[in-house]
């Protein structure tokens, strides 16, 4: 018995060891994550922690100071340029490391090295898209430009500076549970991550789905159901703006009214392709309409709910400037903000700069290509995935004069693709330097220095908001945009000869702006720029209720205060609720309703179109008209077997709203009778009932219930991330929060001498869950409330807000 138990002990032992050594339980071993030494117990920060210090790098010309506020935003005092760029590179190492390279590897493909041979085809998509060929274009033209390289340069030492104090207690934890290490960062890595955002704001494309699409419909049909622009469009630029014309008249293929591949390509990607509702808001108004006489700018990007948050708040003070905002961890300088003459942020263009082409191999070796009339040596690029746990994978993409070849036979990304092989034309390949803008935006004194600074931005299009404290306001839909004839990039295109190229880009003043309007306020909302008589094709998807909502309410203020713009922009009201569910409401038969149905159609019925949390009725027309539109589209798009472009709610609701008797689609193809309108109605709301109810007695009929908007942690990790929030708005309403996409930074500016300014983020300023830092502002985001955003003096060092204070020293070490 004694030698049974002996041999017992040891077995167990033994099976100890191994598991608290290797990764079976955890990515990382858990002996280490569990040591008290080196483990996640160093990453609780104590609630008082002191972040006071002294420090010392031979990088730096001059003495530097940091200050630390009550939200542990810094305030960085450098006597010059490059020490203010190293300080931030450093901070933003040490408060979101682990974010900022986790973004870097996604961006560049290299996520299989870190979790493992799941993510290969992700990887494998980022390659093959050209990520890092993007990001090492860029690079290159930074390094052509000694001011901005500079610039890189210190700030990527400053991220270094930090990385090498670290040690195994500590690593920042998402390291420790994953089981790896920080590399050094670099230029490229700022590149990629900027060519990430490139991808996340001016990567949706269609290409695809509407080949299919125009395989499939007639001419009108396919016009009727993916239109141009929406009747409730109210452009960027407002209509009956005169527009120049083309320097040179487009020459448009004589094939092109008929060129698509009928070749039943399909779409099934998942987690690929950036959200479409990828957008914001933006508005300036001029001082004819404030209170104070003074411009107030407003800015309120959408984009993914993360945690730790893609921004972290900063200001960057030197003797030639004084920036507030947020900046990007992974980049220099600030992204979004003001400084002591101007304010400046962004809204995403939406057009559609990447497009697809069929390409012709000689044979199976891809060595040549046959372009205009001739074959032509390929390039190819060997791809090296490191996966976790497995042989690395090399994937060889052929290169073209289009660009990397993306599908062929050894990759489809769950596209469906023939086995043909298909190129991309993305602008994001295009050498450019959108760091530049930044650079010149945080030091820009005026419209001239704005403009100046934005003729930078090539990719991602953006919708370029200002305004200075000497009252001027504007906007442009800015980008490096390529010239296109109507529908150009909509479809797959021949790849085989110059005719479907694009011809030139767009002349930069030719982009639509406005400055200084006598409407008192200009403001984007991710709507078309302009109305349909601009010269060019515009492409891309064009949301058009927020930015109607915007104006509308805009053109009827006046003396207006920061405190209504912050009213404004965490508004609910669903303007697309206030065109359709009447819609709905006039077509459901109340004489047939039921005591259950009466009272959820009293709901709807009684709805004054605001998101607000605690409503149903937002919950019920949602549901209502998901299922209408599945009814009168699904029996159609299913039969033929392909991936569709879905039709936008935009385009249904004008369809109904038009009373148009050739729309054959409220007929169910699958049944004898033929349906109208009405009969879908009626069978969408009876078919909601049940879910109506079992939602009631779930508890989870309420719209923020119902919703469930989440700030979800980077890996996924639940534990980390801040779920279940209390909150109203969605898609159509200007507080666009959505389940796990909405405002991600929230900023009103009033350009008095003395800044007025405000913000918020759902996030806090430290990426580590350990810290009573990490989550700090998602309350205050949740309730749309807001900070009052402090642009500190250095006299002002001796204010209660300041709780720490870093002590920048150059070395000679």
């Amino acid at each position: 018995m004694r030698f049974f138990l002996m041999t017992l002990f040891a077995a167990v032992t033994v099976a100890l060891i191994v598991i608290l050594n290797s990764t079976m339980v955890l990515p990382a071993p858990l002996g280490k994550l569990m040591s008290p030494q080196h483990g996640v117990w160093q990453n609780a920060e104590p609630y008082d922690l002191d972040y006071n210090a002294t420090l010392s790098f031979p990088q730096l010309k001059e003495k530097a100071i940091v200050y630390l506020d009550d939200r542990l935003v810094p305030h960085i005092f450098a006597q010059n340029d490059e020490d203010a760029l190293f300080i931030q590179g450093y901070l933003h190492a040490r408060f979101r490391l682990w974010q900022m390279e986790f973004q870097a590897r996604a961006a560049g493909g290299r996520l299989s090295e870190i979790v493992g041979p799941d993510l290969i085809n992700f990887d494998r998509n980022q390659r093959r898209l050209g990520m890092v060929f993007a990001a090492e274009n860029s690079v290159k033209e930074v390094e052509k430009d000694p001011e901005l390289l500079a610039a890189y340069n210190a700030y990527t030492a400053g991220v270094n500076s930090y990385i090498e104090t670290l040690t195994d207690r500590t690593l920042p934890l998402e390291y420790k549970l994953m089981g790896y290490q920080p590399e050094k960062w670099s230029n490229l890595k700022s590149a990629l991550f900027l060519k990430f955002m490139a991808l996340d704001l001016a990567g949706f494309e269609e290409d695809f789905e509407m080949t299919n699409a125009r395989s499939v419909f007639s001419k009108e049909v396919f016009q009727k159901l993916y239109p141009i622009a929406s009747d409730s469009l109210d452009p960027i630029v407002p209509k009956g703006t005169q527009f120049a014309p083309e320097p040179e008249p487009l020459v448009i293929p004589e094939s092109a009214e008929e060129t698509y591949y009928d070749n039943r390509t399909t779409n099934n990607i998942t987690g690929i392709k950036p959200d479409k509702s990828n957008g914001s808001n933006n508005w300036a108004v001029g001082g004819s309409k404030t209170q104070s006489g003074y411009p107030i700018l407003c800015n309120d990007p959408h984009l993914g709910l993360n945690m730790p948050s893609l921004w972290y708040e900063i200001q960057i003070s030197t003797p030639d400037y004084n920036s507030y905002g947020v900046s990007f961890p992974g980049a220099p300088c600030v992204i979004i903000g003001f400084n002591d003459s101007i304010a400046f942020g962004f809204t995403n263009a939406m057009r559609d700069v990447r497009d697809y082409y069929e390409v012709k191999f000689k044979d199976e070796s891809r060595q040549e290509y046959w372009f205009d009339s001739a074959w032509h040596k390929t390039e190819f690029r060997i791809e090296k995935i490191v996966v976790k746990g497995q042989p690395d994978f090399l994937d060889t993409v052929a290169y073209t004069n289009i660009g990397p070849v993306m599908y062929d036979k050894s990759y489809t990304g769950n596209r469906n693709t023939g086995n043909k092989d298909y190129a991309v034309r993305w602008k994001a390949h295009d050498p450019s330097n959108e760091g530049k803008t930044f650079y010149l935006l945080n030091r820009a004194k005026n419209y001239d220095d704005y403009l100046k600074a934005i003729k930078n931005l090539q990719v991602p299009g953006q919708n370029c908001i200002f305004s200075s404290k000497t009252g001027d306001i504007a906007i442009w839909d800015q980008g490096n945009f390529p010239a296109k004839w109507y529908r150009q990039g909509d479809f797959i295109m021949e790849g085989d000869n110059s005719d479907y190229f694009w011809q030139y880009n767009i002349p930069q003043e030719q982009n639509p702006h406005q400055v200084n309007p006598d409407r008192g306020f200009v403001s984007s909302a991710n709507q078309l720029p302009t109305d349909t008589t601009y010269p060019y094709y515009l492409g891309g998807n064009y949301p058009p209720y927020r930015g109607f909502e915007i104006n509308r309410r805009l053109y009827t203020m006046d003396n207006i205060t920061p405190e209504d713009m912050m009213k404004l922009q965490t508004d609910n009201y669903n303007l697309f609720g206030e065109i359709a569910a009447p819609e709905i409401i006039s077509r459901i038969p109340e004489d047939q309703l039921n005591d259950t149905d009466r009272k959820y159609f009293e709901a709807l019925k009684n709805w004054d179109y605001v998101n607000a949390p605690d409503a149903i009725a937002p919950t019920i027309f949602k549901l209502v008209w998901d299922e209408l539109y599945k009814i009168i589209f699904d029996d159609e798009f299913k039969a033929t077997g392909l991936t569709l472009a879905k039709p936008h709610n935009s385009t249904l609701v004008d369809i109904i709203k038009r009373n148009d008797t050739t729309f054959t689609f409220y007929d169910n193809i699958n049944t004898p009778e033929v349906e109208t309108l009405e009969d879908n109605v009626a069978a969408a709301f009876k078919k909601c009932i049940p879910t109506f109810i079992q939602l009631e007695k779930e508890g989870r009929l309420e719209w923020t219930k119902y919703k469930d908007t989440r700030v979800q942690h980077l890996a996924r990790i639940d534990a980390l991330s801040s779920l279940h929030l209390y909150n109203g708005g969605g898609e159509f309403s200007i507080n666009a929060t959505k389940e796990q996409h909405g405002p991600s930074w929230r900023m009103v500016v009033q350009l008095t001498p003395e800044t007025d300014a405000y913000g918020v983020y759902p996030g806090g300023q430290s990426g580590n869950p350990g810290s009573r830092y990490y989550d700090t502002f998602i309350d205050h985001w949740t309730k749309g409330e807001y900070y009052k955003l402090w642009v500190m003096n250095k006299a002002d060092a001796g204010n209660d807000k300041v709780k720490h204070t870093m002590q920048f020293n150059p070395s000679t070490n």
